[in-house]
């Protein structure tokens, strides 16, 4: 019996020993792709295997780099070794794309304009219907809202403050004060409206903001405005809403979760500069995320969803309390840079130095030898660029704080070709007027422009008062639209196409009529007012130089938002002033006094009838005096009687 099991355990021993030189000798014979080696049939061959053996520490460390190539080479061999299975990986292939940018244009108010650019390119489908379950740059978030509401293009903005135009300018991409909110949806939606509202509760919640207060009221359906800005197969504006919130306060609860769309968030690259209390210590501020389907080629074979998140932000000369003319990275953001994003492919610094080509009115430093010039809103402009992936660019303290000292406060600054104001006139209560001026620049060439205006229901628009004038002459619009508003239903739209003469003002004027809300709707502090949202101003402005056509050719983030089909002319979106319009408000006060008034009555009138209904009043003798009690109690001691 022994010896049987003795044989036994033998043979389990030969069988392990069998297993274990089968299984090294097959990892020996298989590559770290799970490509197989080929036959070593030579001492010259055999030589290398072996060097190549000591050598293996050195062939970990490639091994992330050649995983593609050796991927290639394992379908390959597979192809050509018939049905042999061969190891795959189930992680899917991305095909995204991240680039993060930092434009830094000094004004000549010396104040100084920021804007962050943050790309990411994702070449997946959305659109038909297929579940996208992997995320690696794209987030996730927003990807299952493209999915769910069949999302063409959507385009959110939250603004805190008003862009000066006629002191700084045009921005890259503007934005109107508040909460600005347009999406094209697919054709394939059914219920355009229950989409919208569903989305509107939706991104509420992710990016913290009143989101949920859009409804029918103040939401519009353009008819010609807001036009697709990536592939435009879809032209029915029944798919198209637009809604804003001028009253939108913009905070840092809104911050961080656009923060944390990023691939890096707030932990590398140029987001590490943006910090709350800073970026919110600033004369403008605004913050936005576009998506959107382009083109990869020039054919558009191929197509990417776009997300592009901005933050621009302007920094007043006299903020920080100096009241110099000096600028750095560290005094507006209070940090600096030391690493570029390390899933960006692209990490760049621009500094605008068009107006400075000699160094005579600012200088800036570190000094960086690479200039690259773009044409940006018409204009060839020239920076400075500073490459965060090259580790030079960081010199030998491994951080990078840029510096601009004004020299020379001299320079005139360009006029905005087109700009626009708006205000409300008239006195009292009942009526009123609403005046949009529009400015043309040019000094020699007209060019048309398109007004939108969105106002709400309890300001009753009387539309046959509707003028429009430029050099004290009647300007007939070639094209208006205009859709009357439903008390507590929906707003008026009103859209015109009007040309500007060169060189003038044109002035529309509409006359309006307030409406007495119920005493529910009012806001809880309805003497500050009730707030209209901008005008909206789109028009193809005569540019200086030629403009690319090209979308897909490499060029800046900043100078390839807005799609150009034509040369001669650049697209321009200009946003007028909320309007603040008092409303015929009652006294809110009068049920307190009322109240009051009351309360005092009753408790004045009914506590005293009260009181002398149901206290009962008794008779008190009063207290014998000192004297006599001192007698009571000598006559008691002694035994006689008290008085």
């Amino acid at each position: 019996m022994a010896a049987h099991r003795c044989r036994y355990s033998a043979m389990l021993l030969i069988l392990y020993s069998l297993s274990v030189f089968i299984i090294a000798d097959s990892q020996d014979s298989t590559l770290p792709g799970g490509h197989h080696a080929a036959a070593v049939d030579n001492p010259q061959t055999a030589t290398e295997t072996a060097g190549q053996t000591a050598e293996q520490p050195a062939v970990e460390e490639r091994r992330w780099e050649a995983t593609e190539v050796e991927d290639d080479a394992a379908t390959d061999e597979q192809d050509n070794s018939g049905p042999e299975p061969a190891v795959t990986s189930s992680i899917p292939q991305h095909k995204d794309d991240f680039q993060e940018e930092l434009v830094i244009r000094p004004l000549h108010s010396g104040d100084i304009y920021a804007s962050f650019q943050f790309r990411t390119l994702w070449e997946t489908d959305f659109m038909r219907g297929n579940k996208v379950s992997h995320y690696r740059l794209f987030p996730k978030s927003l990807g299952q809202v493209i999915s769910k509401f069949s999302v063409r293009e959507l385009h959110i903005s939250f603004t805190q403050g008003y862009w000066r135009t006629m002191q700084w300018g045009q921005p890259f991409l503007p934005s109107p004060p508040g909460a600005e909110l347009w999406v094209w949806f697919q054709d394939s939606v059914t219920d355009v409206d229950g989409t919208w509202k569903e989305l509107t509760n939706v991104l509420s919640g992710i990016f913290c903001a009143s989101l949920n207060f859009i409804d029918s009221t103040n939401t519009v359906q353009p008819s010609a405005s807001f036009k697709p800005l990536g592939i435009s197969n879809v032209t029915d504006h029944r798919f198209l809403r637009y809604a804003t919130l001028p009253r939108e306060i913009v905070c840092t609860e809104n911050l961080t979760p656009w923060k944390k769309l990023l691939p890096c968030g707030s932990k590398a690259g140029l987001a590490v500069l943006l910090k709350s209390e800073k970026l919110f210590h600033s004369s403008f501020h605004s913050q936005a995320v576009h998506i959107r389907p382009v083109c990869q080629d020039w054919q558009c074979k191929t197509t990417s969803w776009e997300l592009r998140q901005t933050l621009n932000v302007v920094f007043d000369l006299h903020t920080p309390g100096q009241g110099k003319r000096e600028w750095s990275l560290f005094k507006m953001f209070s940090r600096t840079l030391t690493e570029a994003c390390p899933l960006a492919s692209s990490s760049k610094i621009y500094i605008d130095i068009t107006d400075n080509p000699q160094g005579e009115q600012f200088e800036l430093s570190p000094a960086t030898p690479l200039l690259s010039q773009a044409v940006v809103l018409g204009d060839r402009r020239t920076f400075s660029v500073y490459d965060l992936t090259q580790q030079v660019t960081f010199g030998t303290v491994r951080s990078l704080n840029l510096l601009i000292r004004w020299k020379s406060s001299e320079g005139d600054m360009l006029r905005p070709l087109l700009h626009a104001e708006r205000y409300v006139a008239g006195y009292g209560l009942q009526t009123g007027e609403i005046h949009t001026l529009m400015y043309n620049n040019h000094p020699y060439r007209s060019f048309p422009v398109l007004l939108l205006d969105s106002v709400p229901w309890y300001l009753r628009l009387y539309i046959h008062t509707l003028t429009v004038t430029s050099k004290a002459k009647d300007n007939k619009p070639s094209y208006i639209h205009y859709q009357p508003s439903k008390d507590r239903v929906r707003p008026h739209l009103l859209e015109m196409l009007v040309q500007l003469p060169p060189n003038s003002i044109t002035e529309v004027t509409v006359q309006f009529e307030r409406a007495l809300l119920k005493w529910t709707e009012y806001t809880p502090d309805p003497n500050h007012g009730f707030y209209v949202g901008s005008s909206v101003i789109s028009s193809l402005v005569p540019s200086i130089v030629a403009m690319d056509t090209n979308s897909t050719q490499e060029r800046p983030l900043f100078s390839s938002f807005f799609p150009c089909k034509e040369e001669s002319t650049y697209f321009v979106r200009v946003y007028t002033e909320p309007l603040l319009v008092n409303l015929p408000t009652p006294d809110f006060s009068m049920p307190y006094n009322v109240i009051c008034l009351t309360c005092t009555v009753v408790a004045v009138g009914y506590g005293s009838l009260y009181n002398l209904l149901t206290r009962s009043f008794q008779i008190e003798e009063p207290s014998p005096g000192l004297a006599k009690r001192i007698a009571n109690i000598i006559r008691k001691m002694r035994g006689v009687p008290p008085l």
